[in-house]
This record gives structure tokens, sequence and C-alpha cells, in this order.
């Protein structure tokens, strides 16, 4: 099977390509741009969405569901907003189908034509917003702090699966306050959440820190990242949270009364990430035998093969087996299949990534152990039958600090200091990768850069150190040290 992928040194476009359909993990829509997610992708993001649901409810938030169509006025209503999507929006502009009176098939009704049209939604801001100004009256009703789970759509020109889809599935926070501190504070702690969950569950270590102003979200005071370096150096932005000032309480009217009787404006986030995890996920840790997943991610944990085929015995320590794991929290499940070799069978369980493959013969059982194979490092050990549960167990923890520590040792390997712009082209040229150097702070420096490179401002670390030292490339006094790469 791993002959079927590219290897990433000949191409790492195609590579990630023939992973994502040999792994199983999607199929093309007959859609442009839109993609069918597969059962063993769609798990993937399940766990996903399970352990991000549990960590927003953990810190005070809870679901709720808006519509699909927006008004098309909602947008016109916060100009810095429509301006960001209006190029990705889809429109919604007639409500009814007829019989082709000209020949086979269906035409749209030309009298079913919407008074106003609709967009299908590329982000909720608008209509979430319309909706707050019904439920926002007091200091009381403050906080407001709601997710949706929920899918959008955004007319993508370059598409690639999971990376970037006109249709893909997501999470969006938006959250309402009484104060500028209490929604910075809000905006500041889903960035952390993020971070956490990337670096705890997806093994994957990020940077955190601000967004420029010409990066930022449309419509956002400030847009906090988090930004995890891929296998070909390339950045990738794994989730963003916003602190949208009153910008949307102002286009919508969102007002509460304070304690006293005075009325005020309210204060607004909105954070969010999407299956976009899934791509970010692949091309940290897989490899050119296929998928890599983190235990913590991962649907099933453990496959266990009988060799050469299955038989009373076997089946009967199997069975125990997969009673022990599944007591201690471990999904397992029995290749049992007749039809296939033992060989076919390692190799597909390798190709879609579980983390753990079990390989029980009557020899083996004849000393009482099984072979026990892990993914990240193809090793194999004999262990013994007894305690094989918490042998695994161990096991599964030692893989995911192994891929984290992993994908943080390369990143550190790829990571540069660079006071020159020659120097920084020369990097660029070269193997790439996080490139951290002075700049000025002016639009005119960071567009000059972009378009003469590729390569764009990813952050403003969390960590910036007072820079020293001129801008790179303008020569001017810097005013911050920040993260530059050639992202997706």
């Amino acid at each position: 099977m791993a002959k079927e992928i590219t290897p990433r040194e000949e191409n790492y476009s195609q590579w990630y390509n023939d992973i994502v359909k040999k792994a199983g993990l999607i199929e093309h829509s007959p859609v442009r741009g839109c993609m069918i997610i597969k059962p063993h992708g769609y798990a993937i993001w399940e766990n996903i969405k399970a352990q991000l649901d549990k960590m927003f409810k953990e810190t005070g938030h809870v679901n709720a569901y808006f519509p699909l169509l927006i008004p098309k006025s909602f947008l016109s209503k916060e100009a810095e907003h429509v301006e960001g999507f209006a190029k990705e929006c889809a429109v919604v502009t007639h409500h009814r189908l007829m019989n082709n009176p000209d020949g086979p098939g269906v035409v749209v009704d030309p009298t079913a034509k919407l008074e106003e049209e609709l967009i299908i939604r590329p982000t909720s801001e608008t209509i979430i917003w319309d909706t707050y100004r019904n439920w926002i009256k007091s200091y009381r009703d403050l906080p407001l702090l709601i997710n949706q789970w929920a899918n959008v759509m955004r007319w993508e020109m370059r598409t690639r699966p999971f990376l970037r889809t006109a249709e893909f599935l997501w999470q969006e926070g938006h959250t309402a306050h009484a104060t500028q501190t209490e929604a910075v504070e809000e905006a500041r702690k889903m960035h952390e959440v993020y971070a956490r969950f990337a670096e705890d569950y997806m093994a994957m270590p990020v940077i955190k820190g601000a967004k420029s102003d010409s990066e930022r979200f449309a419509g956002a005071e400030d847009t906090y990242t988090i930004e995890a370096m891929m296998q070909d150096g390339k950045a990738l932005q794994a989730g963003t949270s916003h602190f949208l000032g009153q910008n949307f309480a102002k286009a919508f009217d969102v007002k509460y009364l304070d304690a006293n009787n005075k009325e005020h404006l309210v204060w607004a986030t909105s954070w969010g990430v999407s299956t976009r995890l899934i791509g970010a996920l692949i091309m940290t840790h897989s490899d050119d035998d296929g998928l890599v997943i983190p235990p913590r991610l991962a649907a099933t944990q453990v496959a266990i093969v009988p060799i050469p085929k299955p038989n009373e015995v076997i089946n009967e320590v199997t069975q125990q087996i997969m009673g022990e794991l599944r007591s201690a929290g471990i999904s397992v499940i029995y290749d049992d299949d007749k039809k296939k070799r033992p060989g076919f069978k390692f190799a597909e369980h390798e190709m879609r990534g579980i983390p753990v493959r079990i390989g029980i013969g009557m020899r083996d059982l004849e000393n009482n152990v099984v072979e026990v194979a892990r993914r990240d490092t193809k090793e194999k050990t004999s262990v013994p039958v007894d305690g094989i549960a918490q042998y695994v167990e161990n096991l599964l923890e030692e893989i995911q600090a192994n891929l984290f520590n992993k994908a943080k040792a390369f990143r550190e390997e790829h990571s540069h200091e660079c006071s020159t712009y020659e120097e920084f082209k020369a990097l660029l040229e070269g193997k790439g990768g996080f490139i951290y150097a002075n700049w000025d702070g002016t639009p005119e420096t960071e567009l000059a850069i972009k378009e003469e490179t590729g390569a764009t401002i990813r952050c403003i670390p969390d960590d910036n150190s007072t820079p020293t030292g001129p801008c790179m490339y303008s020569g001017k006094e810097a005013k911050y040290r920040v993260l530059y790469a050639k992202a997706y």
C-alpha cells in the first residue's frame, strides 16, 4: 500500500493528497471544492469535536445553533466585515425549481425570486449579533458565552482537502461582555484553550501570538492565532480568537443597562477552529507509509490481527485482551476478516494510522506473549499477555509524547533568527521554515516583503521581546520581532 503514496521528498503536495485518499479520509464531491468526509475521517473530527466541546463547557460556554441562511442586508451593517467576506459569499436568489418547459430536467422558476437575497453563512457574526440584540437588555444578561458547531461556505478558488474547501465544518464561539477588559480576557482565554488542545491532544507544538493589522479577522480589533509548522516547513494557522471591540454591537445596536440604569454598548469576541485541524494533523505527523494519528485523537487506538488466521484459541485470548483494553478506556478492534492475509491487514492499519497493532499467533501464545507494534517508530516487541492492558496504556502515552517531541524538534531545527533581508531571502530559498526578524510595524514593509518573497507575518509572538537593531527590510527602527513564514 505504501507504494501507492508519493514520497514526501518527491512531491509534498501529492503526498498529502495521496494520504487523504488512501487512508480513507475523504472522497471528492460532485461540487467543486467540496469534500465528502468518509467515516474514518469523520471519526477523527468527532474526537476533536468531543474534546474541544468539553474544554469549552469547562470554561462556561454553552452550545446553540443559528440559521445557515443570512439576509444580505445583515452583511452590509459592518463595513470591514462585509469587505473581508464579500468575494467568498454564495448567494441564494430563488426559492423554487420547476419542470423545464422546453425539455427534460428542471430549471429555476423565474417567478420565485426572493425579495432579499440570502447568503449561505461564511461566518455567523451578523446573524448572531442581530439575535443578541433581543437577548441582551441588562448587565444581568452578561456575559453571554455561546458556541455553535456548524458548517460554513466560502467560495474558494483554489481548494485542498481539509486545508481549504468551499464548505467545511467548524465551531464558532460568539461572546458578549460588559467591559473591554472582560472581552479581551475571553479572547485570550480561548486562544490558550486552542493552544492547549493542539499540544496536548494533537501533539502539535504551536507558536501563540497576535496577527498584524492586515492579517487579522475582518471586523476585529485584535486577532490571536496559533501557528504550527508542517513537515515542508510551511506554517499553518490552526486556530484564531478575535477581540471584536464594539464594532458589531454598534452595527446591530446591542446595548445593556448597568446597575445604575445607564446604557452601554457591549463588548464582543469570536473564535473558531475547523476541519482544517485534520489537515494539520496529517501534515505534522504522517509519513510515506500513510497516516499517523496521535493516540488521544485516534478513533481506534489498537487493532488486533490473528496470525495467520483466527481459531478458537486465538479468538478466546483476543476477547480477553479486548475486554481488558476496553476496561482501561482503550478503543480496540479485532480484524478477523478471513479474506485478507495478515500482511495486507498490517499495511492497511498502518496506512490508516492506528497507533498500536497487536499480532496474535499460536507460536507466541505457547510462550504466553503477543507481538505489539507501534505506528510511530514501527518497533515491534513481544509482550506477555498478562498485564497487556497496562503495557498498551503506557505505550499509547509514550507514542503521544514522542509525536509531540518529534514535531517540536523538527520545528526548532527549521526555525531561524535573521537580521538582514538578504539572509531572509536566502533562508526562504533554502530550507524555509520559521524566520524570526525585526519589523518596523508599517503595512508598506509588510506588503513589500509579501509581494517579493511570498512570506507573510504569521504572528507577533506572545513572548515577543523588545527588538534590538533595525527592521531587516527598511532599516528603520524596529517596532516588533515577528514570525515570518510561507503558509497554507
